[in-house]
């Protein structure tokens, strides 16, 4: 059957580029999506994420709600597990303003003993430290995800490069290497290249750029049953900021510490070497806590920081004539309620509140 003209651009294949792709059809909207690159191959890339409840900001824990409904009903519409069933574990004294917040809001987190951690984590040293876990967190099958929302935008997916984006005559244009075409709306999901688009029509985002590494360790022996998700704030075992997530079938951990390294204004890295550190430092870490893996990475990932100034977590979306641009850090776990509310802004409902800048999404209570 042929494909109507579509009302919406996106710009950006990541996460939350594609979300709000597949949201827009299902609001019935036709929509064509540009991607320089293979589609979730920037910032989104990799095998696993954490999906979590646990923020500082009461508001985003309950947008998190709201978004892993949506990660279930995706999950039987697609035929694909997104989400793992196996829980999300943090270690350290973040259990202890994390777990109040999130017992407040109705999710199933609770306090683990030693031994609980052990059989939720066994590729984890001994710890008998504060500990929790939120039941309905977990690895969230990246690859997976990103597969089965491609296939289900088809051709919708272009192969080309956004030169800029600007509102002309009640429409919205978008030139790209190999064409140039008007729709009624457009969502920029550029990733790093989000503020630089977003100059063209004169908005000045204060995104912080950075570049990260995350690497990828093999689980020593037979796959466990059951591999939690990790968050460690303890130091116990010289590091805090810590993360780690499962492949699907739990013979991988995805480790990487909390740490970035600047980027110039032109997009290079201040101090690559810094790099190397973040990467040593997390192998590292793995020889002290993690003995369930093999220490030698078996793969690596850098990728672009995104990051507003009011929190690691932050989210805000800038909004010109029809032209949406949502920034932010750590989206993954956001990105299908994020994009159902892009996709319903880019229809021509109104942007929530809680979506635009002044609200400051993601900041910790003062």
């Amino acid at each position: 059957m042929q494909q109507a003209l579509p009302d919406v651009a996106v710009v950006g294949a990541g996460i939350v580029g594609l979300s709000t792709a597949y949201a827009l059809l299902e609001r019935g909207v036709e929509v064509r999506v540009y991607e320089q690159g293979a589609p979730g191959n920037g910032q989104s890339g990799g095998e696993s994420r954490i999906f979590r409840h646990a923020h500082g900001d009461p508001r985003l824990v309950r947008d998190t709600q709201d978004s892993r409904a949506v990660y279930d009903e995706w999950s039987e519409r697609l035929g694909v597990p997104l989400i793992s069933g196996d829980g999300a574990v943090a270690i350290g004294p973040s259990v202890d303003d994390s777990l109040p917040l999130l017992q407040e809001a109705g999710v199933a987190a609770h306090r683990l003993d030693s031994a609980q951690l052990a059989e939720r984590l066994p590729a984890l040293a001994s710890y008998d430290g504060p500990a929790m876990v939120d039941e309905r967190g977990g690895s969230i099958h990246t690859r997976a995800m990103v597969g089965a929302l491609v296939e289900a935008l088809g051709d919708r997916l272009v192969t080309d490069e956004v030169l800029s984006v600007r509102p002309v005559g009640g429409e919205v244009e978008v030139r790209s290497g190999g064409r140039t075409d008007r729709y009624r709306a457009a969502v920029v999901c550029a990733g790093r290249g989000t503020d630089h688009l977003a100059r063209t029509v004169g908005l000045s985002i204060p995104v912080e750029h950075a570049a990260h590494v995350r690497l990828t360790f093999a689980v020593r022996g037979a796959a466990p049953a059951r591999l939690s998700t990790l968050q460690d704030s303890s130091g116990v075992f010289g590091e805090t900021g810590v993360y780690a997530a499962a492949s699907a079938d739990h013979t991988r951990f995805a480790v990487g510490l909390s740490g970035h390294t600047p980027v110039r204004e032109d997009g290079s890295v201040l101090a690559p070497g810094d790099l190397e550190d973040l990467a040593r430092r997390a192998a590292r870490y793995v020889s002290r806590a993690l003995p369930g893996l093999d220490p030698d990475p078996v793969e690596v990932r850098h990728c672009w920081v995104t990051r507003l100034p009011w929190g690691e977590d932050g989210i805000g979306v800038w909004e010109r004539e029809g032209i949406l641009f949502p920034v932010g850090h750590n989206l993954f776990k956001q990105a299908p309620g994020l994009g159902r509310k892009l996709a319903a802004a880019a229809a021509g409902e109104p942007l929530p509140d809680l979506l635009r800048p002044e609200a400051r999404l993601g900041a910790p209570p003062a």
